[in-house]
């Protein structure tokens, strides 16, 4: 028999890997050094170890601490890094260990110069940090020493000038799309462009400010940019309608009558027992709100910011989502440990507001091998629709479905006999939840096979799935197969379930066109996009003919004397492939895509590794970045201020803004002025009449 699966290696796993990876910092690291004489020096490394932790010394046999160091010309180490002596025992399971858990621990590298110039020691370290409970995290670190010439004098600090993320200093392995210079008189005046240097305009575009924006011709718009993300209500709604879900489950249902029976006939009088009722119903909402509170704060907002295009995070709900479906139907049950179950279950006998409380506890916890699969769901979509406080809200509308019944029906108890008896209906609303979550999970997996470009689950795969899907989910509701926890015998069809059935596979049909390049734009924002096909695939949506690098497209829109529209966008982005869908499919935002506009489509969750000879400088933080998502992404977050996707910037061919960036709008009428207000500055600035 399959052992079940619990909570907390599942559900749990990925809260707690947020909080682990995003508040748990318990080694900090400062760095300095001191001169020994004209030739030699001495690097410090401090670590301050938090309470209730120890740091893994280098003589530790199973995980080192490790000081990697860059090459350089300008220094040599002597020997090795110097470290204290270590405590040491002799652990059950990992043997012999080194470890540090004094609140500071130093360490010394010394060095011998080989230049009287000022120059910097860089690296890396990394080891293993562990809590005495067990708990154990990664330490990787960055270090970087500045140290000062023989006369004192000190390196200038990083500027993150725009050279550093454009210019390939060594002019090797250019990528073949930088190193050709477009025959276009006064060209150089802007790129400095020659045959050794990989090519990026020099001064880069204007940077987004307040004074950009008021000093935008008037007479064309009105130079307000928008913010629209995902709105509080929505994420109500689908918690709502969650919780509704929750309630027709065999877990659930069941459970309203006999505990609305409990507190009138338990309670002296009418009043109490409704009392009781409503106080049991808060209990719920205090519970499950409580949980989206803790992960909005566990996780914070850059944690949920960065989820939708993180692909750990999306393989992660993959395989998520695919155990929730299989739960679902029928393979196993998630459930929590018994023996905490049972000690939360005694708490319910104290009675009064307590007791009270912890049997609205104890039902979160029974009844959570069916929804828990719809919480996680919720959660996860809350979490990575760019809304702070989603799960927060999203927890909120869940609860209130989940906690109204036993409050109403406490309060009116003559409506318990309308309710529908349980029976093998419960278990169609859970195996339709199933086929929804497997549904689902391939949107996740799909965000990874094209941040990868792995090419696995193109478009017509995605949809012919889906087809699958919802297929075999209006054959079941049609009775024409059973799953293992089903009755026996051909169900009852009923006209909801003959409804649902009919949805189903309406659907299903609906989708077919899409293996053939029909648009269908119900999957806009879940399926990939119109260009991630296996037949007569693009590079841009709608045929566009676009480029993904910044400095072709200026290159273009210099040599055209075209306006430009930069296209953040992201392959995890759903509003994006909305906009798409959408906005740019309408003839007139298309027509002037295709003729008035170069548009630039920048992927700030492209995993692709940069060329070794192409990979840039952080505008922020002075860092290497690898890919040309990274890339993108600083980008934008340097010079446009936001780090969201979608958001649409208009530039005129010198870099200069031609109206206040945009973000989610899918008001076609307004993207289109939008576009209009770009088009007006251009014509004005250049004198050209369209």
């Amino acid at each position: 028999m399959m052992k079940r699966i619990t909570l907390l290696s599942l559900f749990y796993m990925l809260l707690f890997s947020a909080a682990i990876s995003q508040i748990m910092n318990p080694i900090k690291w400062t760095y300095d050094y001191k001169e020994l004489s004209q030739t030699e020096g001495e690097l410090i490394f401090t670590a301050r170890i938090d309470a209730g932790w120890h740091l893994y010394s280098q003589e530790n046999p199973p995980y080192p601490l490790a000081f990697e160091f860059d090459k350089s010309s300008y220094y040599e180490r002597i020997g090795k890094v110097i470290e204290p002596k270590p405590k040491k025992l002799n652990d059950e399971y990992l043997g012999p260990v080194a470890y540090f858990e004094s609140a500071k621990v130093v360490f010394q590298q010394k060095f011998k110069r080989i230049s009287n110039s000022a120059f910097k020691v860089t690296g890396i370290l990394y080891g293993q940090a562990c809590m005495d409970d067990g708990v154990c995290i990664p330490v990787e670190e960055k270090f970087s020493f500045s140290i000062a010439s023989t006369q004192g004098e000190v390196l200038p600090p990083d500027t993150g000038s725009t050279a550093d993320l454009f210019i390939d200093s060594d002019g090797d392995s250019i990528p073949d799309h930088l190193d050709k210079c477009p025959d276009v008189p006064g060209l150089s005046e802007y790129d400095g462009c020659n045959e050794n240097v990989a090519i990026i305009t020099s001064e880069g575009p204007e940077m987004l400010s307040d004074d950009a924006i008021a000093s935008l011709e008037p007479a064309c718009g009105t130079g307000k940019t928008n913010t629209t993300a995902l709105s509080f209500w929505g994420i109500f709604i689908a918690g709502f309608l969650g919780g509704l879900f929750a309630l027709l489950t065999p877990c659930v249902f069941p459970m309203i009558p006999l505990t609305v029976s409990f507190f009138t006939k338990q309670s002296k009088n009418k009043a109490k027992g409704i009392s009781n009722a409503i106080t049991y119903a808060l209990s719920i909402i205090i519970i499950y709100t409580a949980l989206g509170f803790l992960v909005t704060k566990i996780a914070g907002p850059a944690a949920l910011n960065s989820m939708a295009s993180s692909a750990f995070w999306n393989m992660l709900f993959f395989v998520i989502f695919v155990v929730f479906a299989a739960s679902f139907l029928g393979a196993f049950e998630i459930t929590l440990p018994s023996r905490f179950v049972n000690a939360v279950d005694k708490g319910s006998n104290k009675g009064g507001l307590i007791g009270i409380f912890f049997m609205a506890f104890t039902l979160s916890l029974v009844s959570f091998s069916c929804t828990g699969p719809i919480i996680g769901t919720l959660l996860v979509e809350a979490a990575v629709s760019g809304s702070n406080a989603g799960p927060l809200v999203g927890m909120f509308g869940f609860s209130l479905a989940l906690a109204l019944p036993f409050a109403l029906f406490a309060m009116f108890p003559g409506w318990l006999n309308s309710l529908p008896k349980s029976g093998g209906w419960l278990n169609t609303v859970k195996v339709t939840l199933g086929f929804l979550e497997l549904a689902l999970a391939l949107k996740f997996f799909s965000v990874v096979d094209m941040a990868y470009h792995w090419g696995i689950l193109k478009r017509e795969i995605f949809i012919a799935l889906w087809i699958i899907i919802f297929g075999l989910l209006g054959l079941y509701l049609l009775g024409t197969f059973r799953l293992s926890h089903d009755d026996e015998g051909k169900p009852k069809l009923s006209v909801m379930r003959l409804s649902f059935a009919l949805i189903s596979l309406g659907f299903s049909m609906y989708m077919v066109p899409g293996l053939f390049g029909a648009p269908v734009k119900l999957l806009s924002g879940l399926a990939p996009p119109s260009n991630y096909r296996e037949w007569n695939p693009t590079e841009c949506p709608h045929g566009l003919d676009c480029t993904h690098d910044y400095d072709e497209g200026m290159r273009w829109a210099r040599r055209d004397n075209k306006p430009v529209l930069i296209d953040f966008t992201g392959y995890a982005c759903v509003n994006c492939r909305k906009m798409e869908d959408n906005v740019w499919s309408d003839s007139r935002i298309l027509k002037k895509l295709q003729n008035d506009y170069i548009v630039i489509s920048l992927y700030v969750d492209d995993k692709s590794p940069l060329p070794q000879g192409a990979q840039v400088k952080s505008f922020r933080t002075g860092e290497m970045l690898k890919t040309y998502g990274a890339k993108w992404s600083d980008f934008q977050a340097y010079f446009f201020k936001a780090n969201t996707q979608p958001q649409y910037v208009l530039l005129d061919p010198s870099g200069k803004l031609l109206a206040a960036p945009r973000s989610y709008t899918p008001d076609i009428v307004e993207y289109d002025a939008f576009l209009q207000e770009g088009l007006c500055r251009f014509n004005t600035r250049y004198g050209k009449v369209r």
